[in-house]
């Protein structure tokens, strides 16, 4: 043969020779999700890693739908890889709570895994032969045959019951709850890890009771009264309610009374007290000075001098633009604001005026007494303070 010819034989070989092979298609089916996937690869594990699928140490997988271990080879014809995936279950009975992974098909299939021994009498719910769905949270509850210790009407009481809740244990018992009766524990919770069931007897009566109105006290201004003087220009008077009590009594004790209703028979009638407002003017001779004054007030008294104010540095100002000396007198902010410039008088003091704030002056009537650095003298003690003539168009009747 030319060498021509073996060129092309050798030229056809290699290209036939580098097509590519079609790989087996495998599809895996994960819950919802359907993945088609060509691989050489023959172990399970393998080809999910392949595919970018997690195969959790609870989960199941199947091979055709029956059983495979993930590190078994598999056949090289199409095949289907479904993942069952393990789900949360919580087994109740008288003993607690248990939560557990599984990827069984069947409740029964679950509670051997679990190595749960059950007998003939025991019930479950669901049945044994239910199917475990594919969602988290999925409940079992096992309800063994017990013996049960009934207190009830005074005596006690031994049944056996495989009931599902205490209420159906005293209903195949024949120990119906009547009325506002109820047990303990409640009828529609399960049977007591201890087996002890109280079946608590209730009637109730109703009880009409008389309550007393407490009447309030209304303060107003009055011109036949003195300046801070108070008098009751109406007395007060109680009113009356009718009360519907509705009382519970649980083996034959009372244990709580509850009002339902309330009527008022007779409202209360309000105190009036009336304050002050007429202005007397007097006269009186204090510290030998003879004054007349229209207002007399029992007031703590303190003192203060620019150096001695509580702050930061000496402070020789008022409020007023005064500046801080004896016969300047403070009050708190509400009354400088009504009484500035009032003249006054102190005994021990003397003549004063109205003329800055004291901010510290709260919780009772106050005074603070201005002195120079030079003649400061320390006060702490009630006093008399004497509001001078003449009075003034604005008037704080009640000093609080």
């Amino acid at each position: 043969m030319k060498p021509a010819y073996w060129l092309v034989i050798a030229v056809a070989f290699l290209l036939f020779a580098c097509q590519p092979t079609t790989l087996p298609a495998i599809t895996i089916i994960d819950n919802d999700q359907v993945v088609t996937l060509q691989t050489a690869e023959r172990v399970p594990s393998a080809i999910l890693a392949q595919a970018g699928i997690t195969l959790n140490p609870n989960d199941r997988l199947l091979l055709n739908g029956l059983p495979i271990a993930p590190n078994s080879p598999v056949p090289t014809s199409p095949i289907t890889l479904q993942l069952r995936r393990a789900v949360a279950i919580t087994i109740s009975s008288p003993q607690g709570k248990q939560t557990i992974q599984t990827s069984a098909f069947t409740v029964g299939e679950a509670l051997q895994e679990a190595g749960i021994q059950l007998s003939a009498s025991d019930k479950v719910d669901p049945p044994l032969y239910s199917p475990i769905l594919q969602f988290t949270d999925f409940p079992i509850t096992i309800y063994p045959s017990r013996e049960l210790t009934v207190s009830v009407d005074g005596k006690v009481m031994q049944i056996q019951s495989s009931a599902k809740t205490v209420g159906e244990a005293l209903a195949e018992a024949g120990i119906p709850l009547l009325g506002l009766d109820y047990s303990l524990p409640l009828e529609n919770e399960a049977l007591p890890s201890d087996g002890r069931i109280r079946v608590v007897r209730v009637s109730e009566s109703i009880l009409l009771a008389q309550k007393s109105i407490v009447f309030e006290s209304e303060l107003i201004a009055s011109a036949d009264v003195p300046l801070d003087q108070t008098r009751v220009l109406q007395p007060g008077e109680n009113g009356l309610t009718v009360q519907r009590i509705r009382i519970r009594y649980e083996d034959g004790t009372e244990i709580s009374r509850v009002i339902e209703d309330e009527t008022l028979v007779r409202p209360p009638k309000d105190r009036i007290l009336g304050y002050g407002t007429k202005v007397e003017i007097k006269t009186a001779v204090v510290d030998g000075v003879s004054i007349e004054y229209w207002r007399a007030v029992q007031m703590y008294a303190t003192s203060y001098s620019p150096c001695r104010s509580g702050g930061d540095r000496c402070y020789s100002g008022t409020s007023s633009g005064a500046r801080v000396q004896k016969g300047v007198v403070g009050l708190r902010y509400s009354w400088y604001l009504v009484m500035q410039g009032q003249p006054l008088y102190i005994p021990g003091y003397g003549y004063a005026t109205v003329a800055d704030v004291c901010g510290g002056c709260v919780g009772r009537p106050w005074i603070d007494l201005g002195y120079s650095d030079e003649d400061w003298e320390q006060w702490s003690s009630w006093v008399t303070v004497y509001f001078l003539t003449p009075v003034p168009q604005n008037i704080v009747y009640v000093l609080e």
